[in-house]
């Protein structure tokens, strides 16, 4: 008996010490450690110069993310033609400022943007576990006013010249290509109104680009109908927290696990589903699924 109970004794120490040595992984290595993914998309008409498009996602940026706020500056050595937030840049009531320093040099290049959710209300302690069972949008039914300086977040942006794409379409011309958008507000909290952007897009733009934070299907396939080539999303954070071998748990909305990060095809379009740079304060922890932005050359076609 007694030798019995000195090896469950051990089992559970070293069970302890690895659930230690896994945290502290996820929340201080993982959670840090950045990654640019780099894609090439035969997109546009033969004979066209490239058009570089940078995907940013998901920063959830409170003041003292210094390591983020550098690491999302440097992007601008990439030298985009074209830079596109997908929602949930705010972490913090104060991080109006964080986020644009962290834009920085970008701000200077065309740019558009869509809201998530977390632009709008502030992230509360929850049980990670529920997201295996149920979608966090049911918790925002209970959470009428938004508490987060969304507002100044857009206008600021807008008067750095970025396109707004909330429930609105654009076009943004850079240096060799005329880009049509549409974009909508987040599906996640029920904002989004796809009816006020529908319809064909404009064929005679060199690009058509798709702008969402949540990809849920059903708007997805109604930016694909209506002919736009390359759809940008963000919101799963890839799962976060994954396990290796099998990849993403839960997406928290309704894309395939399979798509919930990377390019892929969907129907005639290109979809990229950001993980993300961020996590949300009370979660702070990637395991198996690196914070990452999206770096997309779109080329000529063959």
């Amino acid at each position: 008996m007694g030798s019995t109970l000195r090896a469950a004794g051990r089992m559970a120490a070293l069970t302890g010490t690895a659930a230690a040595a896994g945290l502290g992984y996820a929340s201080l290595v993982e959670r840090n450690w950045f990654r640019l993914r780099h894609h090439t998309l035969p997109l546009l008409a033969p004979g066209s110069p490239r058009l570089r498009l940078l995907h940013l996602s998901d920063t959830h940026l409170t003041p003292r993310r210094r390591a983020l706020v550098d690491w999302v500056r440097g992007l601008d050595a990439y030298a985009p033609d074209l830079v596109v937030n997908t929602g949930d840049a705010l972490g913090h009531p104060q991080a109006v400022d964080t986020f644009l320093e962290g834009l920085g040099p970008l701000l200077r290049r065309p740019g558009a943007f869509v809201y998530g959710s977390n632009d709008l209300f502030a992230p509360r302690f929850k049980n990670p576990a529920q997201y295996l069972w149920r979608n966090s949008s049911e918790d925002y039914s209970e959470r009428p006013e938004p508490d987060l300086p969304w507002r100044e977040l857009g206008s600021r942006l807008r008067d750095s010249g970025w396109l707004d794409l909330n429930n609105h379409t654009g076009r943004i011309a850079t240096e060799s290509h005329n880009v049509a958008l549409a974009g909508i507000h987040d599906s996640h909290i029920g904002l989004d109104r796809y009816d006020a952007v529908a319809g064909p897009a404009d064929a005679r733009a060199d690009v058509r680009l798709g702008v969402l934070h949540s990809p849920e299907p059903a708007n997805l396939d109604r930016f694909d109908a209506d002919g736009y080539q390359l759809l940008l999303a963000g919101h799963t954070h890839g799962g976060q927290l994954c396990l290796p071998g099998f990849g993403t748990l839960v997406t928290n909305c309704g894309i395939d696990r399979g798509r919930a990060r990377g390019l892929h095809r969907y129907g005639d379009a290109w979809l990229d589903v950001s993980a993300g740079l961020g996590t949300s304060p009370t979660a702070p922890v990637r395991f198996c699924c690196r914070p990452e932005a999206s770096l997309i050359d779109l080329v000529a076609a063959p």
